[in-house]
């Protein structure tokens, strides 16, 4: 497959040779999320209900995302600065702790996950009405729990090696799959939210396929189980991808920590329905965020890339160039979620019911969307340069400090109600992202102007 070389090209060209198939693979991979949740919420007669208790599974599915990052995107930027240096065998061999890493701590999820299952539930805010809908699904996609790592972790060392088309291959075969199969398991075999989370894992299986097969066989850089006996020869290497990975890992699950909060709050504020609106609005975040992510991940190899080979002027341009895409895109999606809020929602649900609470929690929840820009923009060229500090404080800053605190003092301190829950994503955005944001450009560009004075 056609493979971008960041040795040569220009930025721009570069950044969108690997963002575009990952924004098309990040689109694709978004639909194995939310395509259950429209099915499901479409199921007759308790489709709502239905749609909340597998809103309930969220923190579970999240921190499973979250070892992909520790694992997967802690260890793609030192791949890629490893490539920059010209040091092959150092990038195949943090490739491979990563991979082996990535494969052990998916075996002990899912068995610590299939033991607690009912009791975490619980924890998250489950009624008994719930827990009939969220325990089964749950339990089935646990069981997928290999595969979904796999597939998800070692995508970034697809991309980090230029096979941009083949990572974006490897979700589009899953994703197809998920969408053909959700309707006949859900529908045509009358398996409701157990057929969901069925189409999801078989689909999860054949993306893990595929990605082993690219980069056991067609990959520049092969990967591999680390034997026995090479282990303690790379626990430096373990340590380097867990620090520079735990940012994203925080970042994911402060972001399942945020959402046991918020489905504990509602549950009092609100009741069973404004856990199934806050399921539709992260739906909206998820559909909304996917192509920021795309544009992130797709420019952090660069940026890694030529930090390692000193190019401190590359590194700028690449800098640049992604935010000015990302906040082009953002101002674009922000005027849809102010200006078309109704039929926005609509894709995930026809309850008109709810579509009314949800209308207004969505505006109130996306009003200071765009400051998120800087936060995205801050903690990715943090985490390229290998900045480990900075993208993990941030990334507890956020999350930790500023919503999770609010998530309770608006709602009961300020007797906000179901209000407060919604508008503390806000105030936490022009916080955190401006302080993530200003940090980054007061740190990094003095020491890229040392580095280009450096190279004179």
């Amino acid at each position: 497959m056609k493979r971008v070389d960041f040795e040569n090209g220009t930025i721009t060209k570069n950044i969108l040779g690997t963002a575009i198939p990952m924004l098309a693979a990040q689109i694709l991979s978004l639909l194995y999320n939310i395509v259950d949740r429209i099915y499901i919420a479409r199921i007759p007669e308790t489709g709502t209900k239905a749609l909340g208790a597998v809103g309930l599974c969220f923190p579970v599915i999240v921190i499973i995302m979250a070892f992909c990052n520790l694992f997967g995107s802690g260890g793609a930027p030192l791949f890629a600065i490893s490539r920059g240096k010209g040091d092959d065998r150092e990038a195949r061999l943090i490739m491979d702790t990563s991979f082996t890493m990535l494969c052990g701590s998916a075996l002990v999820l899912m068995t610590t996950g299939l033991l607690a299952t009912k009791p975490l539930l619980i924890l998250f805010g489950a009624s008994q009405e719930a827990i009939g809908y969220a325990l089964p699904y749950m339990l089935i996609y646990l069981l997928g729990t290999l595969p979904s790592m796999i597939a998800t972790g070692m995508n970034p060392f697809i991309n980090a090696q230029g096979y941009a088309v083949a990572g974006m291959c490897s979700v589009t075969v899953g994703a197809v799959l998920n969408i053909l199969l959700d309707p006949v398991f859900i529908f045509v075999l009358h398996m409701g939210v157990c057929g969901a989370a069925i189409a999801t894992v078989i689909s999860q299986i054949f993306s893990a396929l595929f990605v082993i097969a690219f980069l056991h066989k067609k990959a520049e850089l092969k990967v591999r189980l680390l034997k026995k006996k090479e282990l303690s020869g790379c626990i430096g290497y373990c340590k380097n991808i867990i620090s520079l990975g735990t940012a994203g890992f925080i970042m994911q699950l402060t972001n399942s920590l945020v959402t046991i909060c918020c489905n504990n709050v509602l549950s009092v504020t609100g009741g069973d329905v404004y856990i199934s609106v806050m399921t539709i609005i992260s739906s909206v975040r998820q559909m909304v965020e996917t192509p920021i992510y795309a544009l992130t991940e797709g420019s952090s190899p660069i940026i890694s890339y030529n930090y390692g080979a000193r190019r401190s002027g590359h590194v700028r341009r690449a800098i640049f160039t992604m935010s000015v895409m990302i906040l082009l895109y953002t101002a674009v999606m922000w005027s849809v979620i102010i200006f078309f809020p109704k039929q926005l929602m609509s894709i995930f649900s026809s309850d008109h019911l709810l579509l009314e609470d949800a209308i207004p929690a969505l505006k109130q929840y996306f009003s200071a969307f765009i400051f998120m820009d800087l936060q995205y923009m801050g903690q990715t060229v943090f985490k390229s340069l290998n900045k480990k500090k900075q993208a993990v404080f941030f990334s507890i800053l956020r999350k930790v400090v500023i919503v999770v605190p609010l998530t309770y003092i608006l709602p009961y301190l300020l007797k906000m109600g179901t209000d407060g829950v919604f508008m503390a994503e806000p105030v936490s955005n022009v916080i955190g992202g401006s302080l993530c944001f200003l940090t980054m450009i007061f740190t990094v560009f003095p020491e890229l102007k040392r580095m280009e004075t450096e190279g004179k």
